[in-house]
């Protein structure tokens, strides 16, 4: 499943529901794409290691969402909920049920929960 989600096109339009409508700088498609298949392979890393753990796939979606910190500024709205659409595909394929907040932090800077 990970080597599937790394293959996919990322970034593109897509029509509603979802209504994303691609990516809003495309000179910054291949660096996000490059940082959300790191994310992967943080991922897939600790599913196939002895223990993996909700508090291991935590600390991959920390590190993962920092890995944006220097682009951040440049993403618009559209861009950051897709990048959370992204790691909440990857959270589907570990069983990971909550962010703990962490998206969330990501997309408006603080948990409105």
């Amino acid at each position: 499943m990970f080597d599937e989600f790394r293959r996919k096109d990322k970034f593109l339009p897509e029509p509603y529901p979802n209504g994303y409508p691609g990516i809003s700088e495309e000179r910054l498609k291949p660096i996000l794409t490059e940082r959300i298949n790191q994310a992967a392979d943080y991922f897939q890393e600790i599913a196939s290691g002895p223990y993996p753990s909700d508090d291991k796939y935590l600390e991959a979606l920390d590190r993962g969402l920092e890995s944006f910190t220097e682009v951040y500024l440049e993403l618009d709205t559209e861009d950051r909920e897709r990048i959370c659409t992204y790691f909440e595909e990857l959270m589907d394929i570990v069983g990971l049920e909550s962010s703990e907040g962490r998206l969330n932090n990501f997309m408006y800077g603080f948990d409105p929960s």
